[in-house]
């Protein structure tokens, strides 16, 4: 890897990672870092509905269309690198070659701070049990018995990204991005997603929302500084600090 600071977002599917933390990608990249995007599947059993509404379609064909999705979103969130793992969905498979093959992903990637779904999600289990992945990995990245030579994994920050059905998943932010200047490239990443256009106007709204809440948690009415769009975040480590 280079010199830069790195980030790493782990998303359970091929659009995850566009709807839930686009813009910080976006704003990532646009700070300095190089982001590595993850993709565990592509979504492509239990997230294409409309692909295979055509007559005729094939895995194949679903797997394809979803990855020129993904990456045509990555290009225009800048994303330094999209790697595709292909697991499987709906379940997603993490057996003991897919840990390796992402413990390895993030000691050479060397992540000043990790992203990926909340831990419980009981309408998809991929989302929470992708969650459990990465903190396993995490671990064993930091582990200096595990293929000793590489570079152990420090201590990065992992934000779990907002759920589609927030209320049901105990999910509970503690960080606010504002995402404003960002936020077009976010909203064309959203329309790279064809197969999923009903999501489309629900995730501007989210960041909306988010938006607001930046502004109210920066100062209210009182000055606090004005967001239109934001992504919330919930850390799972303590953060460490000087001064508050």
């Amino acid at each position: 890897m280079s010199g830069k600071k790195t980030a790493l977002v782990v998303s359970a599917h091929a659009a995850d990672f566009v709807w839930r933390c686009g813009g910080a990608i976006a704003l990532h990249q646009k700070l300095g870092y190089d982001v590595t995007v993850a993709c565990l599947s592509f979504g492509e059993r239990g997230e294409s509905a409309k692909l295979w509404k055509q007559p005729g379609m094939t895995l194949a064909e679903v797997k394809a269309a979803r990855r020129r999705e993904a990456e045509a979103a990555a290009v225009v969130l800048d994303v330094h690198d999209i790697q595709f793992l292909d697991l499987g969905d709906y379940p997603l498979d993490f057996g003991p070659d897919s840990r390796d093959r992402m413990v390895d992903l993030i000691r050479a990637v060397q992540p000043a701070f990790m992203m990926s779904h909340s831990l419980w999600d009981p309408y998809n289990t991929d989302h929470m049990n992708t969650t459990r992945f990465v903190l396993d990995c995490r671990m064993i990245a930091q582990a200096w018995g595990h293929n000793p030579g590489q570079k152990v994994l420090g201590a990065p920050q992992l934000y779990l990204f907002e759920p589609h059905q927030t209320e049901q998943m105990g999910w509970k932010p503690d960080v606010f991005l504002d995402i404003t200047e960002v936020w077009d490239k976010k909203r064309a990443a959203i329309e790279c997603m064809a197969g999923q256009e009903h999501l489309w106007d629900f995730y501007t709204n989210v960041a909306e929302n988010r938006g607001n809440h930046f502004q109210r948690n920066s100062g209210g009415q009182s000055g606090g500084r004005a967001s239109k769009y934001a992504e919330g975040f919930q850390a799972v480590f303590p953060r460490t600090v000087d001064e508050l």
